[in-house]
């Protein structure tokens, strides 16, 4: 009698244990996409929809606060994630270098990504606060005069980057360091025993094995800072700063669906962010593709 091979792969009871997982991926990731695409063709408001065809896209693509919101979070992105991901290189072969408790700085670096940010954006609204702060008096010491970080128009996108910056190092200092312990450590070993210099070391050996460390952190850290949104409403106590100078898409969204009442319009706005944040992370991966080679 034919004796049918066993698939892991074919069992049908699997299906069973995927179909929760299946279920919440559904609801919460695919369902919500199509229907913003449904929305973006609407018009009105969510308990009077009307077909209006592409005018919620004209709209929003004729919005000069648009193209500010995306400009800023352009310039959040590409400054925050290369500036973030350099010091956190840093800080991590540091401590995975030279520190002997590598666990306990592990664990204060990684307290502030357990954190909520909008009790961290509190406490640096009192750091940044212009008449009282404490970066204020830290430049009080080297005689520069003091800054207004919080309602000043041509600083506001300053602070954001600085906070964006500082809340980017936890997760990233973290992967780091799982990335330095997965190299082998016999490869330092016979380097230096044909006399490498650290710096030779570095970029001979650690920073090729962490490229594709490196190439994870930007995917994740350039689409979390195109969706840049709480640092904003934290940092400014639910503004967009002083007259939406620190603007960005996400918060463009929230002000058009909540504020301005006019789904139709945010969900316009929400798919072209989609596309935007599809097209870079394409072309990104391309690039590091490349870098890796």
């Amino acid at each position: 009698m034919f004796k049918k091979n066993y698939n892991p792969e074919n069992q049908p009871k699997a299906w069973i244990f995927l179909l929760p997982a299946l279920l919440v991926i559904v609801v919460f990731s695919i369902y919500p996409l199509f229907r913003s695409l449904f929305l973006s063709f609407q018009k009105g408001s969510l308990i009077n929809l009307s077909f209006a065809g592409i005018d919620n896209y004209k709209q929003v693509l004729s919005d000069p606060y648009f193209y500010k919101a995306m400009g800023n979070t352009a310039l959040f992105a590409f400054t925050v994630v290369p500036i973030a991901l350099i010091i956190s290189l840093l800080i991590s072969w540091i401590i995975f270098e030279k520190v002997k408790h590598k666990s306990f700085f592990e664990t204060i670096f990684f307290m502030p990504y357990v954190t909520s940010t909008i009790a961290i954006g509190i406490v640096f609204r009192y750091f940044f606060n212009g008449s009282y702060g404490i970066i204020n008096y830290i430049l009080g010491f080297f005689g520069i005069p003091a800054v207004n970080w919080l309602d000043n128009v041509n600083m506001s996108m300053t602070t954001l980057i600085i906070f964006g910056i500082w809340t980017s190092l936890a997760f990233n200092i973290i992967i780091l360091l799982a990335g330095f312990r997965n190299i082998d450590p016999e490869h330092f070993k016979i380097a230096k025993m044909f006399g490498a210099s650290n710096w030779e070391i570095f970029r001979r050996i650690t920073f090729p094995e962490l490229i594709p460390t490196i190439t994870f952190l930007l995917l994740v850290n350039v689409i979390s800072s195109f969706k840049v949104y709480t640092q904003v409403y934290a940092l400014f106590g639910g503004q967009a700063g002083l007259a939406k100078s620190a603007i960005t898409a996400v918060y463009y969204i929230y002000d058009k669906f909540h504020i301005a009442g006019r789904p139709g319009v945010a969900m316009a706005a929400t798919v072209i962010l989609f596309l935007v944040i599809l097209v870079i992370t394409f072309i990104q991966n391309k690039i590091m593709k490349k870098v890796g080679e």
